[in-house]
């Protein structure tokens, strides 16, 4: 038996940045692990600049993703003015950037979301840590910053419902139930899609989820934190593993 930290995300968008160059900003299928560390840190209050807190963090947890639902992708023509560079003046907030209309551009981009995803997440620590389970537990049940899924304008849409439990094996964590999802005053679902796959991907050992006659796939990956502060990352490993979907309870319109 190993302990696990399991919380569900959900919402009507979420946006999990990956590689991206020039205009276009694409979205992974799945939450990246610099997304949920940068969850878990809003969670405990860390701040973007406070380096030895984040790299404590992220050399403390490793992370497993259940993907239910990858949710549908949606593109947004994304306009957003900014200030010419200057090397003589630093803009420490958004008025101060506006502040100066005759020197603002506007730059142009897609920007690529799922909508209606769900993922199961499955948190354990690495040893040495510098944290507890219990206490990333109680910080995504009260957050000291606002949470959101990948982007700031993408807000859980239902409570995560973090669990602390001991479990038989990794995929038995990412199998735990979550409570149905709620329904509209006409007794339909809001959530109406159930993926015919249902995808696990992991950290560390892949053999940890290990399923007769399926195959796992190693990636690699570019979403390991190096510095917050400079936007630069570096390759990270997961294994992936994908099987036919059962149907859950709150996915469908009832009949």
């Amino acid at each position: 038996m190993k302990s696990y930290l399991v919380f569900r995300l959900y919402g009507a968008l979420a946006s999990w940045g990956v590689e991206a160059v020039g205009e276009n900003r694409p979205t992974s299928t799945y939450p990246t692990r610099s997304a949920i560390l940068g969850l878990l840190g809003a969670a405990l209050g860390i701040r973007r600049d406070d380096e030895t807190q984040l790299a404590a963090l992220q050399q403390s947890v490793k992370i497993a993703i259940k993907q239910v639902v990858s949710g549908l992708l949606l593109r947004d023509y994304h306009t957003a003015q900014v200030p010419s560079q200057e090397k003589k003046q630093a803009h420490l907030t958004r008025k101060s950037e506006l502040s100066d209309k005759a020197k603002l551009n506007t730059v142009l981009s897609s920007r690529d979301y799922l909508a209606d995803g769900v993922w199961v997440i499955a948190i354990s620590l690495t040893e040495p840590t510098s944290f507890t389970l219990s206490a990333l537990r109680d910080a995504l049940v009260k957050p000291v910053f606002t949470l959101s899924l990948g982007r700031k304008s993408c807000p859980p849409a239902l409570p995560m419902s973090p669990q602390l439990a001991e479990y038989p094996s990794l995929k038995a964590a990412l199998d735990t139930p979550f409570p149905s999802l709620p329904q509209s005053e006409k007794g339909n679902y809001y959530w109406q899609r159930n993926d015919n796959v249902v995808s696990y991907w992991w950290e560390g050992d892949k053999n940890e989820i290990d399923i007769p006659d399926t195959t796992v796939l190693t990636h690699q990956l570019w979403n390991e934190p190096l510095s917050r502060d400079r936007w630069q990352f570096t390759q990270h490993t997961m294994h992936q593993l994908s099987l036919p979907s059962l149907p859950v309870e709150g996915t469908h319109v009832p009949v």
